[in-house]
């Protein structure tokens, strides 16, 4: 991770004939904002200056205490790739903070630095490896909007010329790459015009500011070649869904990795199991920052390898939450998450259920035996395995209740984001749909 001073960035920027900065933030729900401003504006920056309007952002402050200054960290600087060498421009991602310098407990960032804290109390730091699935579609030739629409016919692992969309992956990779991300590797998905870029390991704050910049810059590479990439979990029906899998891990202040114990049968360590339990025992409670939409809950059903129970397994199995990679405490593969969450609050909600888990030593419970997804429910229930919420709705109902949650997000985000789940849930709720056109216009 590129690591900057002040005078670092004020040299690169005049070195690099960089003209425009974008100070990043997001709001509540993990989208992008941007203060875009002139590089005679960026001592003004660097000296925490820079102010803006919080009650317009959903999610943040109310009218009366609007005013919100952006503190950049200095670690985030990067510079477009994209971008001609004329006009250049760099972004910064920022924390926000009230008037007097203290940090804003509604800022997502926040929530996340804290858990990260928590966990270097500890001894601890979470190391993620995102895999990112998304959807290239083709747009509205006549006003530019996207489609649900693609030409190519390609599956799993398939290349050129079956895959498409080949040269746009390897282009979001190239300018990724610019952008000092590590990325493993890329290929084709299971479905029609599906792909997936798979990042390598870095620590969870790092990991949530790069997930946003991933998406950031696979829509602009996909724009640029006159397509749509969408990070939308369920955008056709009959097809998978896109996932955002993350593997977690954690390490020591020397890096050795605490998952691991060779002489396990599965190579896990007590801290990994007891991290997988924390994170089991707090799932449908955390469902609703993982999986965030309406649509989430359509990706997550039986036959489309999305994971549905809340169970674990050793194996390729794609019916449980939480899977482990090969080899054994590497890490641990949690499979619900999807691209529409707000990666801050996400991934500080699985840490603090991890470090629950090792600090009140939770028991892991039996692995689920295979195959689970032929179990019926009476068997579920010997095994005390449960399921996944299936609608947004029953997330809904499961958050609501949540101390732990609370405690994780701070009082003003959990109330905030509840209200705007229940909002969109009901809205969602007195919608007259195609399906219910088609299966009930005529037989009424």
């Amino acid at each position: 991770m590129n690591k900057y001073s002040r005078e670092d960035i004020l040299r690169i920027v005049r070195e690099e004939d960089v003209e425009f900065i974008c100070l990043q933030f997001t709001d509540l729900f993990g989208i992008m904002k941007s203060v875009t401003i002139t590089a005679g504006q960026v001592e003004k920056a660097l000296d925490n200056r820079c102010m803006f309007d919080g009650s317009a952002t959903q999610g943040y402050v109310r009218l009366q205490e609007s005013d919100m200054y952006l503190y950049p960290d200095t670690d985030t600087f990067e510079i477009f790739p994209w971008r001609s060498r004329q006009g250049r421009a760099a972004r910064l991602i920022c924390d926000v903070c009230h008037p007097d310098g203290t940090p804003f407990q509604g800022d997502p960032r926040f929530v996340l630095k804290k858990a990260v804290k928590r966990a270097a109390d500890m001894g601890y730091v979470m190391e993620v490896k995102p895999e990112c699935e998304f959807f290239l579609f083709h747009s509205d030739e006549e006003e530019g909007r996207p489609t649900i629409q693609t030409h190519e016919r390609a599956g799993y692992f398939d290349t050129f010329p079956m895959d498409l969309g080949e040269n746009v992956c390897r282009d979001i990779v190239t300018n990724l790459e610019e952008m000092d991300f590590q990325v493993e590797s890329s290929h084709h998905e299971i479905a029609p015009g599906q792909h997936e870029i798979d990042l390598g390991p870095m620590d969870a704050l790092r990991a949530a500011d790069q997930l946003l910049t991933f998406k950031m810059t696979a829509k602009t590479i996909a724009k640029s070649h006159g397509l749509h990439a969408t990070f939308m979990p369920k955008p056709k029906e009959g097809v998978n869904g896109s996932g955002m899998h993350l593997v977690l891990s954690l390490k020591d202040s020397q890096g050795k990795n605490l998952f691991a114990d060779p002489a396990d049968p599965l190579g896990l360590s007590l801290t990994a199991r007891h991290f997988m339990a924390g994170i089991l025992n707090h799932m449908k409670e955390m469902t609703l920052l993982t999986n965030p939409t309406v649509n989430s809950y359509k990706r997550l059903v039986p036959g489309y390898d999305a994971p549905v129970y809340i169970a674990w397994s050793p194996s390729n199995s794609k019916s449980c939450l939480i899977r482990i990679p090969s080899p054994g405490g590497e890490g641990i593969e949690l499979r619900c998450p999807d691209g529409a969450m707000n990666p801050y609050l996400a991934l500080a909600a699985c840490l603090q259920a991890g470090l629950e888990g090792i600090a009140k030593e939770l028991e892991l419970p039996p692995c689920a035996k295979e195959p689970i997804s032929l179990a019926d429910q009476e068997e579920l229930n010997n095994c005390g395995i449960d399921r996944i919420p299936n609608t947004l709705g029953a997330a809904i109902e499961a958050y609501a209740g949540s101390l732990f949650v609370k405690n994780v997000l701070g009082e003003p985000i959990y109330i905030k984001y509840l209200e705007a789940k229940e909002k969109e849930w009901g809205e969602f709720g007195i919608q007259v749909t195609d399906w219910e056109i088609a299966q009930y216009l005529y037989q009424y």
